[in-house]
């Protein structure tokens, strides 16, 4: 399955930055904020071709990874849309 309704690099990182933003608006802590990431991650990966070039870099490094460095991955890519990085 292709993620056509985000198949735009920005738009895949607004809809991330503002589920960010509403996990924070909403008292999450940025560990859970980085858990829900890691699950969606795992969910992602499994579930969905990617539909831009940068969203096939994720997966493949997704892919690659062990435990540890997709958690790491998850929260750096919390952190990239939540500081603004979302243009």
């Amino acid at each position: 399955m292709h993620m056509e309704t985000e198949s735009s690099w920005h738009q895949w990182k607004h809809t991330l930055g503002r589920a960010v933003n509403l996990g924070k608006a909403v008292g999450l802590s940025d560990d859970t904020i980085n858990n829900a990431a890691y699950r969606f991650g795992e969910f992602f990966a499994n579930h969905f071709d990617p539909g831009n070039r940068e969203q096939r870099l994720l997966k493949e490094l997704w892919e690659q990874g062990d435990d540890h460095e997709k958690r790491t991955l998850a929260g750096m890519l919390s952190r990239m849309v939540d500081s603004g990085e979302t243009r």
